[in-house]
């Protein structure tokens, strides 16, 4: 399955969002920086709580803000969100080939969106220095993305020499601290 290959399929973005959540996510840009564009987008959210153009906009000001914490919880709800219409199992680490080319014949856009967030999930557990977590899904994403089109495997392969020198680093200051002690 070519995971770019999204030319024939419907996106997140194309599905139709009540008329004042639509209004209060464009306040939020509007007052992007403001304490009311949080407020904005948390009533968007209430209107709309599995609309993923809603989700999508709280991930975004949320990961703009730095507020790492909260920007996991949007996307564990918009990957749950996702895999409630694809009939993916709740957990992705549950997710095998079958289901994905399943998922793929239901909506290749939406199963594109899911397999994205949980690569921005990976980043995001990067970020806050949660480095197991993130090589968990990135293992997962680069063995259900044999091509490596979503760059799953690419960045594992940078996490793991980094993590790598960071040992080394590591092993190098406890054997000066050992010989400066001796």
């Amino acid at each position: 399955m070519d995971l770019l290959d999204f030319s024939d399929c419907k996106l997140y973005f194309e599905d139709a969002l009540p008329a004042e959540a639509e209004r209060l996510i464009a306040e939020a840009a509007a007052d992007y920086g403001q304490p009311n564009a949080e407020m904005a987008l948390l009533r968007a959210h209430l209107l709309a709580p599995d609309h993923l153009t809603v989700l999508v906009a709280l991930y975004r000001y949320y990961f703009y803000q730095h507020r790492l914490n909260d920007v996991l919880i949007v996307a564990d709800h918009a990957m749950r969100v996702s895999a409630g219409y694809l009939g993916l199992p709740r957990d992705w680490r549950q997710i095998d080939e079958a289901q994905l080319g399943s998922a793929a014949s239901i909506s290749f856009g939406l199963l594109r969106f899911y397999l994205l967030a949980l690569k921005a999930e990976s980043i995001v557990l990067l970020r806050l220095g949660r480095i197991a977590e993130s090589r968990d899904r990135l293992n997962k994403l680069a063995a259900l993305d044999s091509k490596d089109h979503l760059g799953a495997a690419k960045l594992l392969e940078v996490v793991n020499e980094f993590q790598s020198e960071a040992e080394n680093d590591s092993a190098s200051e406890n054997l000066s601290l050992n010989l400066a002690a001796a």
